[in-house]
């Protein structure tokens, strides 16, 4: 490791902006692990970069993302930045009543931050120093016709990030990262005919994962006393 390399952890890597995030990271030199719930992803993943380990990871399990950390931990010594990236956007109006769709999102998208947050505390804590990266959404600042769960969720995500920013001691540092429209698997888990529909004309002006992966590079490579709060990332044409 470089003296300016750091121990990265990203969560939801299998795909999108996760997998973008820990490729652009290791090429910078940083070491990354990988955790998704999709090992044969993660395996291909691995592949690509010698700068990336990874783990299967299930977010919505507090042991299972407590294990995560810790092996990190055993293998490096330390963690340096944790990537809270893992998330669902199954998109509906709410008299669709997709009342488990609701509560999946539920469990990734804000109980998934929760347990990571939980987790590298105690760590940063101990370390005097760490860096909690929350990969929210436009959707934390906006609501349209079939987001009311998903807005719901993010800006959850953005209220507990801001939360922990304003809690914390100024050795650790605290990011919110909100993307706009971008190239993902995100839209294929919306099973509402209607909301697809209006996801697939939605996303016809979108920006690929690299873009986010270039906010958060920058976000974490500022020096120790300069803290990027939040950055919102859209395409040039997405006005709404």
């Amino acid at each position: 490791m470089t003296p300016t390399s750091k121990v990265v952890l990203v969560t939801g890597a299998s795909s999108g902006i996760g997998e973008a995030v820990a490729l652009h990271l290791a090429e910078q030199g940083h070491r990354i692990v990988a955790g998704a719930r999709r090992q044969d992803r993660l395996d291909a993943l691995a592949q690509r970069h010698p700068n990336i380990r990874v783990r299967r990871l299930d977010v919505t399990d507090r042991a299972d993302v407590t294990r995560f950390i810790g092996s990190a931990v055993d293998e490096f010594g330390r963690v340096d930045v944790l990537v809270n990236n893992a998330g669902l956007m199954p998109l509906s109006r709410l008299d669709a009543l997709l009342v488990d769709e609701w509560d999946r999102m539920l469990d990734v998208n804000v109980r998934g931050l929760l347990h990571g947050i939980a987790a590298v505390l105690p760590l940063f804590a101990q370390q005097r120093s760490g860096h909690v990266v929350t990969v929210a959404s436009v959707g934390a600042h906006e609501v349209v016709p079939t987001s009311a769960v998903y807005s719901a969720t993010k800006f959850a995500a953005w209220a507990i990030t801001e939360g922990l920013r304003l809690e914390a001691d100024p050795s650790l540092r605290v990011t919110t990262i909100s993307p706009g429209v971008v190239e993902s698997e995100l839209a294929e888990t919306i099973s509402d005919p209607g909301a697809r529909a209006a996801m697939k004309e939605y996303r016809r002006n979108s920006i690929p994962p690299e873009a986010i992966a270039r906010a958060i590079a920058f976000a974490i490579a500022q020096p120790a006393e300069v803290d990027v709060n939040e950055i919102i990332v859209r395409p040039a044409r997405q006005r709404g």
